[in-house]
């Protein structure tokens, strides 16, 4: 008989799911041994989290100042000039409501571990620890030397295995996982909110300078007000498709539960199906309430839970 410290099996994810399939089919009569989530959460999930990549930190900057140049041309092009208070309050209060929770929702989903595996925890002495039982093995990534649970996947930007990877996303600078999807998810939805609302008020500001002379319907020059919401148009338009689709794609491959990842490999379903409620509220928290709408919240991703591959 094998000792424990032999039980486990070197997964490349890099190979791709042909890989992966190899290894599930040669486990016909072994079973993966269940891996508590308190085992494989990083010891950083607590501290702040940060990836180092030049192309991720420009993608995130250019964000940022995508969102600030939309709200210098909403508040001193088209709201301050405003006759109406009132219509300038409420859209203005509107529209810096929505901008703050984007904005929040981007650095949450950038600062938060998205769930990466301990790294190098794949010791001899710590597969003896887990006293594996005959049949039960453990996959260990070869990349970064840690104990790989089921539905992880190797990141070659994090250099980490991120549970529930669902893809690495360079506007955030970081990867959209199990612990920070919902930040990602509120992210896409109040940029395409105030890209929606930021192309609402250009048509009404241009209707209004129409019928009015264009001197006093801005504190800038014709030319340039004119140059200012042509590029805010432009901008809200595209970053209104970009993150509609993107925030259709993670409704949908949260209530299936499946990752991009997944779902791009073709990946054999091997844990169990839920309702798509279940896998809503495993991703914004239980119950509902409109703290699912907070980047300040922190759901509970059920942390008694186990990762059982079935077999």
């Amino acid at each position: 008989m094998k000792s424990p410290v032999h039980r486990y099996r070197d997964v490349d994810h890099g190979r791709g799911h042909s890989g992966d399939r190899a290894g599930v089919n040669c486990l016909q009569a072994e079973q993966r041994i269940p891996i508590s989530k308190d085992v494989i959460t990083s010891s950083s999930a607590s501290a702040m989290w940060f990836i180092w990549d030049a192309c991720g930190i420009v993608c995130a900057v250019i964000t940022w100042l995508l969102v600030l140049y939309a709200e210098f041309v909403v508040l001193f092009v088209m709201l301050l000039p405003s006759k109406s208070l009132t219509y300038c309050i409420m859209n203005g209060t509107l529209f810096n409501t929505l901008a703050f929770l984007a904005l929040s929702s981007h650095l949450r989903a950038m600062c938060t571990d998205p769930g990466a595996v301990p790294k190098g925890n794949a010791t001899k002495e710590y597969i003896e620890s887990l006293q594996l039982k005959p049949g039960q093995v453990v996959y260990k990534c070869p990349k970064c030397s840690s104990i790989k649970p089921d539905r992880a996947h190797h990141c070659s930007v994090c250099k980490r295995c991120i549970r529930k990877m669902d893809h690495h996303c360079p506007w955030v600078n970081n990867c959209v996982g199990e612990s920070n999807q919902k930040y990602f998810v509120l992210f896409t939805m109040y940029i395409a909110l105030i890209s929606l609302h930021a192309l609402v008020m250009v048509v009404f500001h241009f209707l209004y300078c129409f019928e009015d002379d264009w001197t006093k319907c801005s504190s800038f020059s014709p030319p340039a007000t004119v140059i200012l919401l042509i590029v805010l148009c432009f901008e809200g338009l595209l970053f209104l498709i970009f993150t509609s689709v993107m925030f259709g794609t993670q409704v949908h491959s949260i209530c299936t539960d499946e990752t991009g990842i997944e779902q791009l490999k073709k990946e054999e379903r091997r844990w169990a199906k839920k309702t798509k409620w279940m896998n809503m509220r495993a991703v914004f928290g239980h119950p509902f309430s409109l703290l699912w709408f907070s980047p300040f919240s922190t759901p509970d991703h059920g942390k008694a839970e186990t990762y059982q591959y079935v077999v």
